[in-house]
C-alpha cells in the first residue's frame, strides 16, 4: 500500500514554507520570505515575522499543491514545526496545520526544526546511511550529531555551540563590516575577491585542551570587529574583501576540521552538512576537499533545501508515517527552545493549574 502524501509546514523564523512529500520523494514546495521587511532592522523582528506568516500561510500551501499537481483532498498527513523558533511564528504555523489536519481528518505530526534540516538531504540523495555524521550549521545552531535511524532512534550530540553559532557570527560581523542583512550571503559575496590568508583570525576551541566537538564563534566575532575598528580608528579604508574571506575561512576551517575528526573517531563513512550556512561556498568547498582526503563521503543538500523550507518538515513527517510513529496529541503545543533529541517533537502546553499542582506536590516531598 502506498504511503500518504505528507504536507509539511515550516514557520519557525522568517520563511513560511509548505512542501509535499511521499515515500521520500519531493512532489512540490513553495516558500514565502519576509526577509526584506526585516532587513532595515538588521535582524528578524518577531512580531513582523508572525504577521507575515498569517498572510502567507494559505497562499504558500496553495502554491505548493499547484506545483505538485495535487488537491487539498490528496493530503494524507500534516507535519509542522513545533520548535525551536520564534514563539509567535511557531504558533501561526501550528494553528494552520491543526486546522488543515482537523478539516481533512488526517493525522498531525510535530517536527523538530533541526531534524527537518537533517531530513532535507534525503530529498536529494535518498535515505541517510546508518550511521552518519551530521553537521548542522544555521543562523542560531551549530551542532555535530551522530544519527542512526532519524525517525526511530535518539539523536546523539557530540558537540554544540556554546555561544554564537556560525550564522550569528556571520550576521554580526557583516553589520560591523557595513554589509547588508542577512550577513552570511553578504560575506560570501564580498569574500570572492579577497585573500583568505590576509588576516590571522583565531580558530576557536581547536586547542588540545578545548572541548573537542563543541563550537564557539563569539571570540572570532569579537576579533573581526576589533580588526575593523582598528582600521577605522586609523582612518584607513577597510580591506573588506580580505576581511570577509579571512572570516569565512576561519569559520569553514573550524567546522570542517571538527566534523572530519568526528567521522574518523567514530568510524563513520558519511558526513552530511545541512542548514543555512551549508549554502556558504567556502564551507562546501573545504568540506569536499577534506572529506575527499579522508575517504569520507560528503552529502550536502542543494541550495534551495539548505535554508528553511516546508519540504524538509514534510520529509520528517514522511519518515515518521512510514516508521509507524504515533501522531501528535490534540493538545500539542510549541517549544521555542526545544533541544534536539528526536525528530518528532510533541510538546503539550502546561496550564497554570497543573504547574501550581506540581509545585505544591514537590514541596510536600
Amino acid at each position: 500500500m502506498e504511503s500518504p502524501v505528507v504536507l509539511g509546514i515550516e514557520s519557525s523564523c522568517d520563511e513560511t514554507g509548505a512542501g509535499l512529500v511521499r515515500e521520500g520523494r519531493l512532489l512540490g514546495h513553495a516558500v514565502a520570505s519576509s526577509m526584506d521587511e526585516h532587513a532595515r532592522f538588521g535582524g528578524v523582528v518577531p512580531e513582523i515575522a508572525a504577521r507575515a506568516h498569517v498572510h502567507s500561510f494559505t497562499p504558500v500551501v496553495r502554491e505548493a499543491l499547484e506545483r505538485a499537481g495535487l488537491r487539498t483532498a490528496d493530503i494524507g498527513a500534516v507535519a509542522v514545526t513545533t520548535g525551536p523558533g520564534l514563539s509567535g511564528a511557531l504558533q501561526v504555523g501550528l494553528a494552520g496545520a491543526k486546522t488543515l489536519a482537523f478539516a481533512l481528518g488526517v493525522p498531525l505530526y510535530g517536527v523538530h526544526h533541526l531534524a527537518g534540516h537533517v531530513a532535507a538531504d534525503t530529498l536529494e540523495h535518498g535515505p541517510l546511511p546508518d550511521p552518519c555524521m551530521v553537521l548542522i550549521v544555521s543562523g542560531g545552531h551549530t551542532s555535530l550529531l551522530l544519527v542512526r535511524d532519524l525517525a526511530r532512534d535518539p539523536i546523539v550530540h557530540l558537540g554544540d555551540t556554546i555561544d554564537d553559532a556560525a550564522g550569528e557570527c556571520f550576521d554580526k560581523v557583516a553589520r560591523v563590516f557595513g554589509l547588508p542583512y542577512p550577513g552570511g550571503p553578504a560575506v560570501d559575496r564580498a569574500a570572492r575577491e579577497g585573500d583568505p590568508g590576509a588576516v590571522a583570525f583565531p580558530r576557536p576551541l581547536t586547542g588540545p585542551r578545548d572541548a573537542r566537538y563543541d563550537f564557539s564563534f563569539s571570540g572570532l566575532k569579537t576579533a573581526a570587529a576589533r580588526w575593523a575598528e582598528q582600521h577605522r580608528l586609523h582612518g584607513e579604508e577597510l580591506p573588506l574583501a580580505d576581511g570577509a574571506a579571512s572570516l569565512q575561512e576561519a569559520v569553514a576551517d573550524v567546522l570542517t576540521r571538527k566534523a572530519v575528526a568526528a567521522c574518523r573517531e567514530h568510524g563513520v563513512g558519511t558526513l552530511v552538512v545541512v542548514g543555512g550556512v551549508a549554502a556558504n561556498s567556502r564551507v562546501r568547498a573545504l568540506a569536499e576537499e577534506r572529506c575527499r582526503g579522508a575517504g569520507i563521503a560528503l552529502r550536502v543538500p542543494p541550495l534551495k533545501l539548505c535554508t528553511d523550507n516546508g519540504a524538509m518538515i514534510a520529509a520528517v513527517g514522511d519518515l515518521l508515517v512510514r516508521a509507524g510513529a504515533e501522531p501528535a496529541p490534540l493538545d500539542v503545543s510549541i517549544d521555542p527552545s526545544a533541544p534536539l533529541h528526536h525528530a518528532a517533537l510533541h510538546p503539550v502546553a502546561t496550564s497554570y493549574r497543573d504547574h501550581v499542582g506540581r509545585t505544591a506536590r514537590a514541596r510536600q516531598t
